[in-house]
C-alpha cells in the first residue's frame, strides 16, 4: 500500500530545540521543572526518569522557546544517540529540555502526533538519521534537514487506529515497568523498616546493645561474601566473541535495566574469551555490582554469567544473606561511592570494598527477609520477561503497520 509521502515540515507546527541553562548563567537544581536530556530518549514512548534533571521555575520561563507541551514528539539531534526519540506525555509537564534534543510539534489537523512518533521509531528510520548524522565531524543533525525528511501519512483515521493498536502494546509495557517499581518499593520499605528502624519481628523483646540489637554483629563485607572481578577478551581476536553464547554483562547492561532482575547481555562472548581473559564465571543470583564510573548499580541474573572489569561480583557465604546483604548495599550506595577513587574516573576496588563494615542481624530474621524479598525479586523477574515479551511483538508489528503491510 501507498501512502502519500511529505516532510516532517508539513505537517509541525514548530520545529525547534533546547539551551543548557549554564550558557545562561543559570544552574540545575535538586528538584523542581523536569529538564528532559537526550539521555532520556530511550526510544520508548516512556520517557527514562534517569535522563532527567530539574530547573527552577524562572529558568523556566528563561527557556520559553522549548517549554515542552503534551504530544511533543523529541529526537536527539547530537551524539552517538542521534535519531533516538521520545514522546511527552501530560505526566511528564511541566517540562523543558537542552539543545541536544529537537522538539517537533505536530499540527493535529495534519497528522496525529504520536504516529508520527511511532514513524521516527522505526528502526530504519534511526539507520537513516544515524547515516545522516554521520556525515559531519561529530554526530548530529540540524533542524532544518530535520523538516526535510520524508515520511508516509495514511488518511487520518488509519493514523489514529495504527497508533491505538501501538499504544496499547505500550501502555502494557507502562503498566508492567509501574508494578515493577511498586514491588520494589515494597522491599525496600520492608529492609528500612526491619533493619534501619529495628521494627522487626519481634523487636519489642530485643535489646539494643552498642546502637545495634542483641545478638546482631558487627563485620566486614571480606567476612560474609566472595568478591569476584572481571575481563574483558581482547577485542581484537574473533575467536573470542563471533557466535559467542556465554553471557558477558557490561555495566551499560545494568544501568540501562529498570530493575534489578536483569534478563540478558547485550554482547556475548565465547568459552576461549573467557579462558584467555580475567572474566570468570558466576553462579546464578551472583549480586552484579558496577564499580567502575557509574559505581554502586546492581542486578542479578538467574544463570551462570561473567562481566567485563567493571564489577564487583559478590557471592554471600550464606545463601540466605543474599537479599539482606544487597537491600544492605542499596541503602549505603552513597558511602559505596565516597570509597570509590580515581581521577578519570570513579572506581572503588575490591580490596576497599571488602573492608568496609556491614551489620549481620540474626540468621533467623535474615532468612525470613531473603523468603519474603526473593518471593518479590521473583514476582518483578516474570513481569520484566513479560515486558520484554511485549516489547518484542510491538517492535514486529510497528514496521508493518507503518508501511501498510497489515491493513487496519
Amino acid at each position: 500500500m501507498t501512502w502519500p509521502e511529505i516532510t516532517v515540515k508539513d505537517v509541525s507546527l514548530r520545529i525547534t530545540k533546547g539551551t543548557t541553562p549554564t550558557t545562561l548563567g543559570e544552574a540545575f537544581t535538586d528538584q523542581g521543572v523536569r529538564f528532559i536530556k537526550a539521555e532520556a530518549l530511550n526510544g520508548d514512548s516512556n520517557l527514562d526518569a534517569n535522563g532527567f534533571a530539574f530547573i527552577d521555575e524562572k529558568t523556566h520561563e528563561l527557556l520559553r522557546r522549548s517549554i515542552l507541551q503534551s504530544e511533543d514528539v523529541l529526537i536527539t539531534i547530537a551524539g552517538a544517540k542521534t535519531g533516538k526519540c521520545g514522546f511527552v506525555r501530560e505526566e511528564h509537564l511541566p517540562a523543558n529540555t537542552n539543545q541536544a534534543v529537537a522538539i517537533v510539534r505536530i499540527d493535529k489537523q495534519k497528522a496525529v502526533p504520536r504516529f508520527v512518533y511511532y514513524l521516527f521509531k522505526r528502526k530504519e528510520m534511526f539507520s537513516f538519521i544515524q547515516s545522516l548524522s554521520a556525515q559531519a565531524a561529530q554526530p548530529n543533525l540540524n533542524l532544518t534537514r530535520l523538516g526535510q525528511i520524508h515520511i508516509s501519512l495514511p488518511p487520518s483515521n488509519q493514523q489514529r487506529q495504527i497508533t491505538s493498536i501501538l499504544s496499547a502494546y505500550d501502555d502494557l509495557i507502562e503498566n508492567n515497568r509501574r508494578r515493577m517499581q511498586l514491588l520494589e518499593q515494597a522491599a525496600r520499605l520492608l529492609y528500612k523498616e526491619w533493619f534501619v528502624r529495628f521494627r522487626f519481628p519481634g523487636h519489642e523483646h530485643v535489646k539494643i546493645k552498642d546502637a545495634v540489637p542483641e545478638g546482631w554483629q558487627k563485620k566486614k563485607i571480606e567476612d560474609i561474601c566472595q568478591t569476584i572481578g572481571g575481563g574483558t577478551p581482547s577485542t581484537s581476536n574473533p575467536a573470542y566473541w563471533d557466535s559467542g553464547d556465554v553471557t558477558w554483562v557490561i555495566p551499560s547492561d545494568v544501568t540501562r535495566n529498570d530493575c534489578l532482575p536483569l534478563i540478558d547481555s547485550e554482547k556475548k562472548i565465547t568459552e576461549s574469551g573467557i579462558k584467555s581473559s580475567s572474566a570468570r564465571m558466576v553462579p546464578p543470583e551472583t549480586i552484579l555490582m558496577t564499580s567502575r564510573a557509574s559505581v554502586g548499580f546492581f542486578a542479578l541474573m538467574d544463570k551462570e554469567v561473567c562481566t567485563n572489569q567493571g564489577f564487583i561480583n559478590i557471592v554471600p557465604h550464606e545463601a540466605w544473606l543474599r537479599m539482606y546483604l544487597l537491600h544492605n548495599l542499596m541503602y549505603q550506595v552513597e558511602e559505596i561511592r565516597l570509597h570509590a577513587g580515581g581521577a578519570t574516573y570513579k572506581e572503588i576496588s575490591k580490596g576497599r570494598f571488602r573492608q568496609m563494615a556491614i551489620i549481620v542481624p540474626s540468621k533467623l530474621l535474615s532468612q525470613e527477609f531473603d523468603d519474603i524479598a526473593f518471593r518479590i525479586f521473583q514476582q518483578v523477574r516474570v513481569l520484566k520477561k513479560q515486558q520484554l515479551n511485549l516489547m518484542e511483538a510491538r517492535d514486529l508489528l510497528l514496521p508493518r503497520l507503518m508501511n501498510g503491510e497489515i491493513a487496519v
